[in-house]
């Protein structure tokens, strides 16, 4: 077992690898969306919302789509070249979460997805509080591998073996502690799962995106090389199952 490269490392591989993000990452169901809803107590069509940590846009798409007047914030050249390549509509500027370059109470609704983690929430969670409007809400969320499912577990653990280091576990905001160390806020929290039928190779090209591997490419071809055969014997037709839940986490701006 081997320590992770560092967190800011991992934080800037996606950056060479923004077209096979784009390509193979999984979206979010049309469920997820009506939680946001649901628990931020608004719907999306024409609230100002703020997506931070946009990457290649997979969410912020989907956000535009429900008819919100969107922003997206992305640190990173390459993810936001794919992101202007693919939807040159939504505005984008350049920025992290933790010094949005954003006016004061601005933003409805601000959303996070697959990177709250990246941030440092000690800086993320004030610059978001900044921004939301009074009664705006701070939406978070991450796509989780079902780890209740047998194949998913077993391919977790052997992921933990060769690299050290689960790629959904560090992700989590299961606890409103990880995701708001000084509990400024009160987060509601919900799972919603959904699932996806893609060939093995997209489901590959996917593991292979996150920044785990893409830090340690000498072994990660090799372990994809290896899951390849091992998912051709559980999946016989090539189409691989894969089972998410999303956990979402939702606080409103006091």
């Amino acid at each position: 077992m081997t320590a992770p490269s560092s967190h800011a490392g991992r934080a800037h591989s996606f950056n060479a690898a923004a077209a096979q993000y784009a390509a193979n990452r999984p979206s979010y169901p049309p469920a997820l969306l009506d939680a946001v809803e649901e628990l931020s107590g608004r719907p999306l069509a024409g609230a100002r919302v703020v997506d931070i940590g946009a990457g290649t846009g997979i969410a912020t798409a989907l956000l535009r789509d429900r008819g919100a007047d969107v922003v997206a914030v992305e640190p990173g050249a390459g993810m936001a070249a794919e992101l202007r390549r693919a939807h040159p509509g939504i505005p984008l500027v350049r920025g992290d979460g933790n010094a949005l370059p954003l006016a004061d109470a601005s933003a409805d609704l601000i959303t996070c997805a697959q990177a709250w983690h990246w941030t440092d929430p000690a800086r993320a969670l004030p610059e978001a509080l900044r921004v939301l409007r009074p009664g705006g809400a701070l939406a978070l969320w991450w796509n989780m591998y079902a780890l209740d499912i047998p194949w998913i577990a077993a391919q977790a653990e052997r992921i933990q073996h060769c690299f050290g280091l689960e790629p959904d576990k560090e992700k989590s905001g299961t606890s409103s502690r990880v995701a708001d160390p000084e509990g400024r806020v009160d987060f509601t929290r919900r799972l919603v799962r959904w699932s996806r039928s893609i060939p093995v190779d997209t489901h590959l090209a996917n593991l292979g995106s996150h920044s785990v591997f893409l830090v340690h490419a000498d072994r990660a071809s090799a372990f994809l090389t290896e899951e390849r055969a091992r998912l051709l014997h559980t999946f016989p037709d090539g189409i691989v199952e894969e089972t998410y839940d999303v956990d979402l986490l939702v606080a409103t701006r006091p």
